[in-house]
């Protein structure tokens, strides 16, 4: 069974940086996309930044563009999550997710994704 773990979250003063990685284990994924969205308190989790189908295009939600990077290592099946320029409204549970299938799925969706990690907490302070 796919299992995702996510890492790297924690505390961190406004402005500061921190590195989400989502570690993928069991059978091979059936596709290269792969995604992260957060969940503010009291809010619905939301979009946060994939990786298309083919890899070869990323998507941003508006508010993290500039600040945020995905990126991934092919060879350790991991996704990861920079996030630099950190602003108290970022402090969310962030989840990684890849999809289930094969194939276009519509990366920015979470209906593309079959398999969710557990979420790991980021903190900003003010």
């Amino acid at each position: 069974q796919v299992q995702l773990v996510e890492s790297g979250g924690g505390l961190v003063q406004a402005g500061g940086s921190l590195r989400l990685s989502c570690a993928a284990s069991g059978p091979p994924l059936p596709n290269i996309a792969g995604g992260w969205f957060r969940r503010a308190p009291g809010r619905e989790r939301e979009f946060v930044a994939a990786f298309s189908w083919r890899g070869g295009t990323t998507y941003y939600t508006n508010s993290v563009k500039g600040r945020f990077t995905i990126s991934r290592d092919r060879a350790k099946n991991t996704v990861y999550l920079q996030m630099n320029g950190l602003k108290p409204e970022d402090t969310a549970d962030y989840y990684c997710a890849r999809p289930g299938t094969t194939g276009w799925v519509d990366a920015q969706s979470e209906k593309a994704y079959s398999y969710w990690g557990q979420g790991t907490q980021v903190t900003v302070s003010s």
